[in-house]
């Protein structure tokens, strides 16, 4: 009887695992996901992946002519556009936007103005026709007057509580996933990584070591006024309603030479406004990393280049793309993913 038991017990197992093992084996081959598969798990097989990974396994290998020491294994990233999406407008016009709305009860002479008027009737054609303009006069508005500590709680509040028009998400849980795994793979291999946007410094740096696990001290932006003031007996900087630096364009080299002290090995932009920093990286350096992350996917995300529905034109940059050797990301092609799962 337990002979007869043994064996009907023996031939159920063989006939189980026969079934299993050609899954197991597929498994053990193609697993299915996380760095299990290697670096950058969102990013589809291609020019745009091997390129970035074959690029850090050159510079960090010793004793190969590619070799790089980690003190200058400084990369830099713009934020709008290219660590998460700046249409149908950048996320920090979202908040100013925001408190505008929220304090305007209490100024009826805000109706005066007409760009005041067109931020608080939502009129986004006038908002974006006169975009710098407008951002000028909101900014003046809802930035100014209280301090940089105020500034920080007002933003983390917004970022905690505010969700996209069209993704339905908070904020802060809308970088690219794909890029994100470019940062944490570069932090890994020895890279120091910097944002370097045309935002507002005090606006990222509140929310960038949460978002992205950069600390404030390495977010480089546009600068606003200051003033040092004594409240109460305690030491406090005061917002002013005026910018002194603008990180854009030509001016983004500039803030790396003042603010990081290095040249940059890796460059990382999805715009015109970006193309002086991908040159300072990489003309005349090798080895050296230059990316451009093209919007393509009006499926997931949105599709633009010379025309963006607010900032992030991308023409004079992407034309120079294939003379400077810079690697173009076709979101709809590269990404498998765009935002990492909501959080439950």
């Amino acid at each position: 009887m337990y002979g007869r038991l043994a064996m009907v017990l023996f031939r159920s197992t063989v006939s189980t695992l026969s079934f299993l093992l050609p899954a197991i084996v597929m498994h053990l081959v193609h697993p299915v996901c996380g760095y299990a598969s290697g670096p950058l798990p969102s990013w589809n097989d291609g020019s745009a992946k091997t390129a970035i990974i074959e690029f850090v396994e050159k510079v960090t290998t010793e004793g190969t002519e590619g070799y790089v020491v980690p003190e200058e294994r400084v990369a830099v990233f713009d934020n709008d556009g290219t660590l998460w999406p700046e249409n149908p407008i950048p996320f920090q016009m979202a908040y100013a936007l925001d408190q505008l709305k929220r304090l305007a009860p209490d100024h009826p002479e805000w109706r005066k103005d007409p760009l005041l008027a067109a931020a608080l009737d939502a009129d986004m054609a006038t908002v974006r026709g006169q975009l710098k303009e407008v951002v000028g006069s909101v900014m003046a508005k809802t930035h100014a007057g209280m301090t940089t500590e105020e500034f920080n709680r007002l933003v983390r509040d917004w970022m905690a509580r505010a969700k996209h028009p069209r993704f339905r998400r908070p904020y802060a849980e809308l970088g690219y996933q794909p890029m994100q795994e470019v940062i944490d793979y570069l932090r890994k291999n020895g890279f120091r990584i910097h944002i370097v946007s045309g935002g507002g410094a005090d606006f990222m740096r509140a929310w960038s070591e949460q978002v992205y696990g950069i600390p404030p001290e390495q977010a480089v932006g546009s600068i606003g006024a200051v003033r040092f003031e004594m409240r109460d007996g305690k030491p406090v900087l005061i917002k002013e309603p005026k910018l002194e630096f603008v990180n854009d364009k030509d001016g983004k080299p500039i803030a790396i030479h003042r603010h990081i002290g290095r040249r940059p090995l890796a460059a990382f932009g999805n715009s015109d406004g970006d193309e002086a920093m991908l040159e300072w990286t990489t003309v005349g350096r090798s080895p050296s990393l230059g990316l451009i992350v093209h919007h393509t996917d009006a499926q997931r995300e949105y599709a633009y280049d010379e025309n963006p529905q607010s900032s992030g034109r991308l023409k004079t940059a992407l034309a120079a793309a294939k003379k400077r050797g810079w690697i173009v990301v076709d979101m709809a092609k590269d990404w498998n993913q765009l935002f990492a799962k909501p959080s439950l």
